[in-house]
């Protein structure tokens, strides 16, 4: 890969380029001098002797002179160009102008006004902004934006996104706990266990439990079996009696809410290939104060404000 790193291939394209404007530059000045010698000979152009239809003659009529100008500002203008701004191969222009620091200047004054725009909300608290009226219907256009993609405009979530409408957290619904996942994301993963169940039916027995312990009707015979099981291969993260643990973001096995599923099939398909889920982090893009309106925004759909 040195080849393509090295001085060579910036030398190369820098006398190509000039050497093509250049040579542009010589054509209009060779065009120019023709131009002379055609209006010395003859006001109309000479003759080259190609004729059509009996009468219709072509001439070799001198070029306009404002063509000439024309190509000539053309040529300057480029070697300007060249000379203030990048485009010489490594050479970055007089002016020192480039792509990144344009988007950092742009960035700094979007982060300007965004500031400027937010700070009447600076120093609140979540639980504080729920309550605000404006707060809530900024934090409303700030979730259609930046989170509805996933969890719906409704923020009922779907299939592996959850609803944030309900009281079912996998990470917790304090304040605290949404601007960390807001801010810094969160990466759930569920390995696949089936060799640790057994064969299908320990599968099918230990789906059966679990979903018993949601409160749906079930094999119960199944179930039985079923929990002994449950007991040595699931319960470190989702917890003896299915109550879930926030700190490691694993579900809550004992209510009805079911991110993937709650059929016997969706359950037995989570133990043979596990699950993962990742929400991408977005302090770099969202200010603290627009994470923080955005906190209050689901506190109030979720009712945690109340």
């Amino acid at each position: 890969m040195t080849e393509f790193t090295s001085s060579f291939w910036s030398i190369a394209i820098t006398v190509i380029t000039l050497v093509s404007i250049i040579a542009c530059g010589w054509l209009a000045w060779s065009y120019g001098r023709t131009n002379q010698q055609l209006e010395q000979k003859a006001e109309k152009g000479e003759d080259t002797g190609h004729v059509w239809d009996g009468d219709l003659v072509e001439l070799n009529n001198p070029l306009p002179r404002w063509w000439l100008w024309m190509f000539y500002i053309s040529v300057i203008f480029s070697l300007a160009y060249l000379a203030l701004y990048p485009g010489l191969g490594a050479f970055q222009g007089l002016l020192g102008w480039s792509q990144e620091n344009r988007y950092a200047e742009e960035r700094a004054r979007l982060t300007e006004r965004t500031e400027a725009a937010f700070a009447e909300f600076t120093g609140q608290e979540p639980e504080q902004l729920a309550s605000n009226a404006r707060a809530l219907s900024i934090g409303h256009r700030l979730f259609l934006n930046n989170c509805a993609q996933c969890h719906g405009s409704d923020a009922r979530g779907s299939r592996g996104y959850p609803n944030l409408t309900n009281a079912a957290w996998l990470y917790g619904g304090t304040a605290e706990a949404l601007r960390t996942s807001i801010a810094k994301g969160r990466h759930g993963f569920m390995p696949p266990q089936a060799a640790a169940v057994g064969g299908a039916a320990e599968m099918r027995q230990v789906a059966a439990y679990v979903r018993s312990l949601s409160g749906v009707s079930t094999d119960a015979s199944a179930a039985t079996l079923g929990k002994p099981i449950y007991l040595r291969v699931c319960a470190a993260c989702h917890g003896a009696e299915g109550q879930g643990n926030q700190a490691l973001g694993a579900p809550s096995l004992a209510d009805r809410y079911w991110l993937y599923g709650g059929s016997q099939a969706d359950i037995i398909q989570a133990m043979v290939h596990g699950r993962e889920g990742v929400m991408p982090a977005h302090e770099e893009r969202l200010s603290p104060q627009q994470i923080d309106l955005l906190v209050a925004y689901v506190l109030n759909l979720s009712g945690q404000n109340r």
